[in-house]
């Protein structure tokens, strides 16, 4: 008993630790971040900024304040909030399949939120002013979810092998809407909708746009977290969880819905940004190992730092090479599409999860 207080204790301390960690390395992250660009900021200069805001030091005067307040970090949040909330959902999602190859798109949430965006793109333009295509996104990335459910739903049950095919299946439906209705689009929609579909829409981020989402992602991320036990005891087995008095089918039912509701609140506004959701939740796993008690809150973290860090990317290569700010998925997709390879392999090798 002592040497199980004691282990505990120490593993208590680890995480404690860890989270210290992260959370130095995203105040370093926006303070970095926030620098890059055509205009370069010194990063004394933003600390400086950021303390005298804070009451922290005498107030100082900065020139750039506004791109700093007005342009830089609301861009810098919302990556920061849609790589939390990728990442928690691939986190997710990820231990509900026993996979590390599960994604939040993964059960057609992409192809439903895409599927919205178009339409309101080539129909419904003005019927919520700027606020149109995120709206309907989020409604198709609700619609896909629910579809998927219902369809894969057994007796009451969700096979989570036939939840999986369902998700393919309704992903690859949905996607030929999407051809059809891109097809059938007007000439001058077709580069908004590649640009939504590439995930970008974070250079024209605002404080509205962050106060809109932060709520539900972060309302979403705490309900996930309670559910960090009831997914380690499923890793064990559904039947090992069933005995520990766990309602192994309700727990599905519950994470689905947070899964899915809150990618849909991070691609309402980003679009779709692809991988995060893959990669982050296995390094962090890697880092700190699968109990979902610590790498909820790891994953969390370190999505947002890596995120905040490809769109900082992106202005970089802008600054340096003048080629235009590319869409952030494409970068992401750049990381992302190898490390995919590399867990199919690993797969192949016999190392299937954790």
């Amino acid at each position: 008993m002592v040497k199980t207080k004691t282990a505990y204790f120490k593993k208590f301390i680890q995480w404690k630790m860890i989270m210290v960690y992260l959370v130095a390395i995203l105040g370093a992250t926006i303070v970095l971040t926030t620098a890059i660009g055509n205009v370069y900021i010194s990063p004394l200069e933003i600390v400086s900024l950021f303390g005298s805001k804070l009451h922290l030091c005498e107030a100082s005067s900065v020139p750039d304040e506004t791109i700093i307040f007005m342009v830089r970090i609301p861009r810098i949040f919302l990556g920061l909030l849609v790589g939390l909330a990728l990442a928690t959902a691939g986190t997710a999602m990820q231990g509900l399949f026993k996979n590390p190859m599960a994604d939040p798109y993964i059960i057609g949430i992409s192809s439903g939120a895409a599927v919205g965006a178009v339409l309101s793109i080539t129909l419904l333009l003005n019927f919520l002013s700027v606020y149109t295509t995120p709206f309907m996104a989020f409604l198709g990335a609700m619609f896909a979810t629910f579809l998927v459910y219902n369809i894969a739903k057994v007796g009451g049950r969700i096979p989570v092998d036939t939840l999986l095919l369902t998700g393919i299946a309704v992903s690859f439906f949905l996607s030929a809407i999407l051809s059809f209705m891109m097809w059938n689009s007007p000439e001058g929609g077709l580069h908004e909708i590649f640009n939504w579909l590439m995930g970008g829409l974070l250079p024209s981020a605002n404080w509205t746009k962050v106060e809109i989402i932060v709520l539900p992602i972060l309302a979403s991320f705490i309900l996930i977290l309670f559910f960090a036990r009831d997914l380690n005891a499923m890793l064990l087995g559904e039947e090992s969880a069933q005995t520990l008095g766990i309602n192994v089918e309700n727990v599905k039912k519950i994470l689905l819905v947070l899964a899915a509701f809150i990618t849909a609140a991070a691609v309402s506004f980003a679009g779709t940004i692809g991988f995060v959701g893959l990669i982050i939740p296995h390094i962090t796993r890697i880092l700190v190992g699968p109990d979902h008690r610590i790498l909820f809150p790891a994953s969390a973290l370190v999505g947002g730092i890596f995120l905040a860090w490809m769109d900082a990317l992106i202005r970089f290569l802008d600054m340096m090479l003048s080629i235009g700010e590319m869409p952030v998925g494409i970068i992401t997709a750049f990381f992302g599409a190898p490390f995919f390879i590399y867990l199919l392999r690993k797969r192949k090798s016999g190392h299937y999860y954790g």
